[in-house]
């Protein structure tokens, strides 16, 4: 084996499915994988777990009674893998309670048992908007039209210790119009005062730094329609993952929590979107997966650039199931072709 499976820390794990240049994907409970890795050696945990809704899915959501103690077992072991200063970023969907228009709190029933007793901070509550997303639930929204729609998910971003590793400045967005303008002539546009808050503004608030800090509301549709992935996927005839996140979600805490040659690693991988987009971001990774199929169909993320026919030979060697020797797809060359054309 090559890359992070044949490192000393991780030879514990069994061999996983696939490898590439910078990662590695396995098959299993992510308890149990969990449980054979070291203390202290996790740079970044993103994940988003199957939700608790009162529907079952097809991939494989717990109850909302349930859901919050099976949850946070998994926080326990994840707090012991991260270095001290690194972080675990929970995406979670919000419910409504079986019957009655009234919302689940299981969303806040984690955050504060994340803390409380798990270990971890609060290092800052993030909420990602999803425009795009269709109404939901059905009965209260679209039926009786006594709810509007729910378009925000909750993103926790945990630390292990009160000073996790973070930069802003490698998540700058572009700079509004009206700043633009003020900093092309800030004596023209603008006066330095304090205001009625206190805040002392001076002239120093004109510097082009390359962009602003973001906002902890991240604004991200999730439209994927044409990707590699779902192009691939039907190619192979593979059923697509039923509940991908967009790659700019990861993206964001990737950049943000971490540094070249990090290691991230995703326990609900689903269709790895978060190893895809930490290689493409030059971070090691890890992904853990529970579901066979998905993890045969998440290595089409990194296929893209392959003829249909070794597509299909790379995925019939991962459908087969062999675990003696991992499916390795670190030689390929442009692995990562879609960076240059911002194809997720």
């Amino acid at each position: 084996m090559t890359g992070i499976a044949a490192t000393t820390p991780f030879r514990l794990l069994p061999t996983p499915v696939y490898t590439t240049r910078q990662g590695a994907c396995y098959l299993g409970d992510a308890m149990d994988l969990l449980r054979l890795l070291p203390n202290d050696c996790i740079d970044l945990v993103v994940t988003s777990p199957p939700f608790a809704l009162l529907r079952q899915k097809a991939y494989g959501n717990k109850e909302q009674s349930e859901y919050v103690g099976w949850l946070c077992r998994y926080g326990a072991e994840v707090r012991r893998v991260l270095r001290e200063t690194g972080s675990f970023v929970l995406d979670l969907g919000g419910a409504y309670q079986r019957g009655v228009p009234v919302r689940s709190l299981y969303p806040y029933r984690i955050l504060l048992k994340m803390c409380d007793e798990v270990g971890f901070f609060l290092a800052e509550e993030f909420f990602w908007y999803n425009p795009s997303k269709l109404p939901s639930p059905i009965e209260w929204v679209n039926k009786r039209k006594l709810r509007v729609k729910d378009a925000v998910n909750t993103v926790w971003w945990f630390s292990k210790s009160e000073w996790p590793k973070a930069d802003a400045r490698q998540v700058l967005v572009p700079y509004s119009k009206r700043m633009k303008t003020l900093l092309k002539n800030p004596q023209a546009f603008y006066q330095p005062r304090e205001r009625p808050s206190g805040h002392d503004i001076s002239l120093g608030f004109a510097v082009d730094n390359g962009g602003a800090i973001p906002s902890n509301l991240l604004q991200i549709p999730n439209t994927e329609s044409n990707s590699s992935y779902l192009r691939l996927s039907k190619l192979v005839g593979a059923e697509p993952h039923p509940a991908r996140f967009p790659p700019a979600l990861p993206e964001f805490f990737i950049r943000f929590l971490t540094t070249e040659d990090d290691l991230v690693l995703d326990i609900f991988a689903g269709s790895n979107t978060t190893g895809s987009v930490a290689e493409q971001f030059g971070r090691r990774w890890m992904a853990m997966e529970i579901n066979p199929q998905y993890v045969a169909s998440s290595a089409l993320r990194f296929l893209n650039h392959l003829s249909e026919r070794e597509v299909r030979d790379y995925f019939a060697r991962l459908s087969a199931g062999q675990k003696s020797i991992p499916v390795d797809l670190s030689g390929a060359p442009k692995l990562f072709e879609q960076a240059a054309t911002g194809e997720p």
